[in-house]
């Protein structure tokens, strides 16, 4: 089984975090839908006929695709590759101004099944300074409302850290989530990521950096009000209620072939990693030329290596000694980890190694020092 990923690279306007490719301009939606249209059809044999299990339309905020656009985008899906029969898993990204009642209806006619909704938070200082196109009044609407329509499936993304998000309001935060029962959670430290509005802003003296401690003392109560309520703690930013996690994301932790479609998009398919170029005007004139603009990069015993480390130290399922002895570095894994099991922030089971509560804030730099090469 494999995924399938869109990348739909439009955006009303830029978050202040955000380094993802987008544009803000629309005026090219048209060419871009036809350029991903023609790149399913000229990409349909990168899975070597392996079933879709997962789809998932990320951007950018492909909640700005109209039900018109989302059905051709279905039918070439649908017309060029292999499809599970059953249990598939269709992921929409949604900003809540998009999601009034007659859109979700929308998309309720559509195979979505499960959206992900951009909410970040329910206070007005938090978004202003993130500069979200919603008000908290939506970010409420929009998740009463698909729920109303039929879509238990939803997952909401929450940004904590934030010099504007006192620890009692993301106790707020999280307690509205958890009293509507939203079956998962996607809650993110906020970043001060290169060449974005935040970074200049910080830069210039008019915002303030992220303070680790105020962030990791609000990573502390994610995790115990969700563990309290009874998510699972499955992946470091992501928590599920029992038989709700999110396949397409668990995907991409467990090693499994995945396809790209769109600018920037990224493909895997369990030897090499290529990904798309993240300019619109070139992404379109090339696939109008019938060429995929993508660079490849053959993975190296070491960089699989490091990419099962650092993906597998992030999940509950942790790291198996046995895959690491496969890849060749059982030893210096094994030695690497001896200082973070007597630390406490990593703990072995039989053959897997697991991060504790006590070492998952520090998942990334755990995982470098654990690095080969």
């Amino acid at each position: 089984m494999a995924g399938l990923y869109l990348h739909i690279p439009f955006c009303k306007q830029a978050c202040h975090y955000c380094n993802f490719h987008f544009s803000t301009s629309l005026k090219n939606k048209d060419a871009m839908v036809a350029a991903l249209l023609q790149e399913l059809r000229l990409q349909r044999e990168y899975l070597e006929g392996e079933p879709l299990e997962t789809i998932y339309f990320g951007g950018g905020t492909p909640s700005l695709l109209s039900q018109l656009e989302l059905d051709a985008i279905f039918e070439a899906i649908f017309k060029h590759y292999s499809v599970a029969p059953q249990n598939l898993e269709v992921t929409l990204e949604a900003n809540p101004d998009d999601l009034a009642v007659l859109k979700i209806n929308e998309l309720r006619n559509t195979p979505i099944n499960r959206l992900s909704i951009g909410v970040q938070s329910f206070s007005e200082a938090d978004l202003r300074f993130m500069n979200r196109a919603h008000d908290a009044s939506e970010a409420h609407a929009c998740i009463q409302n698909a729920q109303h329509a039929g879509f238990e499936n939803l997952t909401v993304d929450l940004i904590y850290g934030s010099p504007t998000t006192s620890h009692q309001q993301w106790a707020a935060n999280l307690s509205t989530l958890i009293s509507l029962r939203i079956p998962h959670l996607s809650c993110y430290c906020l970043t001060i990521e290169p060449k974005t509005a935040l970074a200049h802003q910080v830069k210039k003296g008019s915002a303030q950096p992220v303070d680790d401690e105020h962030a990791a003392q609000q990573f502390e109560h994610l995790m115990e009000a969700t563990e309290r309520a009874g998510y699972e703690h499955y992946e470091i930013s992501n928590f599920a209620l029992p038989g709700w996690y999110s396949r397409h994301n668990a995907s991409y932790w467990q090693g499994k072939k995945y396809l790209g479609i769109g600018p920037s998009a990224h493909s895997y398919n369990g030897h090499s990693r290529q990904w798309n170029v993240a300019n619109n005007a070139n992404y379109i004139r090339s696939i109008q030329a019938g060429d995929v603009p993508f660079e490849l990069e053959l993975l190296t015993p070491v960089q699989r290596y490091n990419e099962y480390v650092m993906t597998g130290l992030r999940t509950a399922w942790g790291c198996s000694l046995l895959k690491i002895k496969d890849l060749g570095f059982e030893t210096h894994f094994a030695e690497g980890a001896k200082v973070f099991l007597e630390d406490g922030t990593m703990q072995v089971v039989g053959n897997t190694y697991r991060l504790t509560k006590a070492g998952r804030f520090l998942a990334d730099g755990i995982a470098a020092e654990l690095f080969a090469g």
